[in-house]
């Protein structure tokens, strides 16, 4: 489970934008996991419930957005989604495809009080 050494890291990265604003609690924050990311997003959630005790996100509210994976065709320039890298394009059948959206996993904001 990855999620959890993922969600120690997001909490430190909190940490660390919370002392940069003087603050000592962070009442909201919100993630961007993409579909092909390589992280379970139900993982990840239980991975936050326990990575958060005990720090400045203990109370926060942690919402997480997931972003469809998309693709642009190399050979025919149509874009599509995917939710494998191995998808051919549904325009022309080609396997000459870009992933421009979707494997990230990122912190999108936070509050701090």
């Amino acid at each position: 489970m990855h999620e959890l050494s993922i969600a120690y890291s997001i909490v430190e990265i909190v940490k660390n934008e919370a002392e940069k604003a003087n603050s000592i609690k962070v009442s909201e924050i919100e993630l961007v996991v993409g579909t092909l990311s390589g992280i379970e997003v139900e993982a990840l959630e239980f991975a936050m419930e326990v990575s958060i005790k005990n720090s400045v996100m203990e109370d926060a509210k942690v919402k997480i957005i997931q972003k469809e994976a998309m693709a642009v065709c190399k050979k025919c320039n149509f874009d599509f989604a995917i939710t494998s890298l191995f998808d051919p394009c549904p325009e022309c059948g080609g396997f000459e495809n870009e992933v421009y959206q979707g494997q990230e996993m990122l912190v999108k904001s936070l509050v701090v009080e």
